[in-house]
């Protein structure tokens, strides 16, 4: 053959030859015969997953389901499968359901026949169109409504077999993801929801969030998890994150001098928060600067990943990996994927934290912009319908910048609200039946799905915690924050461990029957209102009737025998032994009772 090769097929070949030398060089220097793999090495995107993989089988364990199908083909390489079972109208079986949750998809039956479908939004921030967008999705392809969760992001409902993919390509198309949101997978990044203009803040969350958010989309390993994963900054903004409560937690803080230390804002780093298995995340003692979290979470995760359980989900969190190596051992490994050592915290001299304010979220509250306010909504149980969205994104555009906040507690913040305009924007949204005021029991009120979407739930949590308030409300003047957490399952996904009131839903034998109860826990609450305990039982096994005039007593006796009217609930409730708290109850003034 004499024809001359053109420019672009001259350029594919020098590529091409190009590659083979560069590999050549590489098994040269790694000792190893041509195009063969390292030893024993797994090679390729999912390496870090399949050398766990096959390690814990060396180690004679054998993996469970969810570990040999992932190890069979990606999840995230399912796509085609996605489109075919849409295509057919028809929802994933078995091991295909757990799969099929990495896209984002979460086939709830038998609770609904549908899929649920959850977001990614860093920051729990998104624009008004967007907002816009996802409720003419909901209303195309879903229920027509959206939910708040506690990560600071959206849940779109009842979503048919045949509009999954649909809904995926319009979340996408608003440039939004929904990848890897559930399943083994690092979960939707949380920071501080006033983030920039909190006049209380150390730093800025919104950049670290959104850097995260794009590492994990981009680096393969951060999908080889043996178990989900939760990350959140909190920047030292008002309105609490909970950051304690995650597998990794940033906290701002401010550093003021000690030698070998330059002053200014760093990251404490915490590990191993997981509150439904009764722990809080621990201070490593490790200090960041801010352009150092993002690749030591990255590190983190790693670590998890290598020595994360395979073989037992239910001991695969990072806890477990950390309570099985030790602190020290697994920092140690923190550091080897970091590839540097970490800066220890001995010696610093630090500012003391700047307390959030335990309902921060709901109301009126000036930025630190001279003339502007950011506005919280109260939303009954997290729920708006996709009408409701579509005024709340009108609203931000009209009256501020067009930037809607999600925060962890189930609801939203609108900011940057000129003083003259927030009286109209609050009409505004009460013609939406939206407020920025509540009692303040409603404003704490947190409520996961529970069994009216949820297959794991064994109660009505997001109706019960409505009618369980209004109940309080009609018989006591409560005038004081107090958080109420109503989590249908062992999941926690309400944290019911961390408010004043945590509710766990159960199965309560009535004579032959079984009814929908719960069992109480009282007292607890997180570090960024220094008020970090987990609650403890107050009661078990009780039937939802029963419910509300049990929390009233309780309550009433607080009302009663709290040392001043700046005591909190959290404050009375660790005051006292728990059988005490029952007998203070049990004495509660009978007015307090009456109809």
């Amino acid at each position: 053959m004499t024809e001359e090769f053109d420019d672009a097929q001259k350029q594919w070949l020098q590529g091409f030859v190009s590659g083979i030398e560069a590999r050549k060089a590489a098994d040269k220097l790694a000792s190893r015969p041509p195009g063969a793999p390292a030893a024993g090495q797994a090679i390729g995107p999912d390496a870090l997953q399949h050398a766990a993989q096959d390690r814990a089988m060396a180690a004679g364990g054998r993996l469970v389901a969810e570990e040999t199908a992932k190890r069979a083909r990606h999840p995230l390489d399912r796509w085609d499968e996605l489109v075919g079972r849409a295509g057919a109208g028809q929802f994933p079986k078995g091991i295909d359901v757990f799969l099929t949750k990495y896209h984002g998809l979460f086939f709830v039956a038998p609770a609904e026949n549908s899929f649920m479908c959850r977001l990614r939004m860093p920051n729990g921030i998104l624009n008004a169109w967007q907002m816009r967008g996802l409720a003419d999705a909901a209303d195309a392809f879903g229920g027509g409504y959206a939910d708040m969760t506690t990560r600071a992001n959206l849940q779109i409902r009842e979503i048919p077999a045949r509009h999954a993919v649909d809904l995926l390509l319009a979340v996408q198309d608003l440039g939004l993801t929904a990848r890897g949101s559930g399943a083994d997978n690092i979960r939707n990044i949380t920071g501080s929801p006033t983030a920039g203009i909190d006049p209380q803040e150390l730093y800025d969350t919104r950049p670290l969030c959104r850097a995260m958010h794009h590492y994990i989309l981009n680096h393969r390993e951060m999908y080889g998890l043996p178990r989900k994963f939760n990350i959140a900054f909190d920047g030292g903004g008002r309105v609490p994150v909970l950051e304690d409560t995650n597998d990794i937690g940033f906290v701002a803080t401010e550093v003021t001098g000690g030698e070998g230390f330059e002053p200014g804002i760093y990251f404490h780093l915490q590990l191993g928060g997981i509150t439904g298995h009764l722990d809080f995340a621990f201070e490593t003692g490790v200090l960041l600067k801010p352009d150092e979290c993002v690749p030591v979470a990255g590190a983190v995760v790693r670590a998890f990943a290598i020595h994360g359980d395979r073989t037992n989900r239910q001991k695969a969190r990072l806890k477990y990996v950390i309570d099985r190596m030790g602190r020290e051992a697994f920092l140690a490994e923190v550091e080897k994927e970091h590839g540097a050592k970490l800066r220890r915290a001995a010696g610093a001299q630090l500012a003391p934290r700047m307390l959030a304010d335990k309902h921060g979220h709901i109301g009126v509250h000036r930025q630190k912009q001279a003339g502007l306010n950011y506005l919280g909504l109260v939303l009954p149980v997290g729920r708006m319908t996709s009408a409701q969205m579509r005024g709340v994104a009108e609203i931000a555009e009209r009256f501020g910048s067009g930037t809607i906040r999600l925060t962890v507690w189930q609801n939203l913040l609108i900011s940057d609200v000129a003083d003259r305009d927030v009286g109209l924007c609050i009409t505004a949204f009460a013609a939406l039946g939206l407020r920025v005021e509540a009692s303040a029991l409603r404003r704490g009120l947190v409520a996961c799905t529970g069994n009216a979407g949820c297959k794991f739930a064994a109660a009505n949590t997001k109706g019960h915690g409505l009618k369980l308030v209004e109940h309080l409300e009609r018989r006591l003047a409560i005038d004081t924050p107090i958080n109420i957490h109503l989590t249908g399952c062992h999941h926690s996904c309400a944290q019911h461990y961390v408010g004043d009131i945590g509710l766990i839903a159960a199965k309560v034998e009535r004579g032959e029957d079984s009814v929908e109860g719960y069992h109480v826990f009282i007292g607890g609450g997180a570090a960024a209102t220094a008020e970090q305990a987990m609650a403890r039982e107050y009661a078990s096994s009780i039937a939802f009737d029963d419910l509300p005039p049990l929390l009233e007593r309780l309550l009433s006796a607080y009302l009663a025998r709290r040392l001043s009217a700046a005591e909190s609930f959290f404050e009375f409730c660790r005051r006292h032994e728990i059988a005490a708290l029952r007998e203070l109850a049990d004495r509660a003034p009978v007015l307090a009772l009456a109809a």
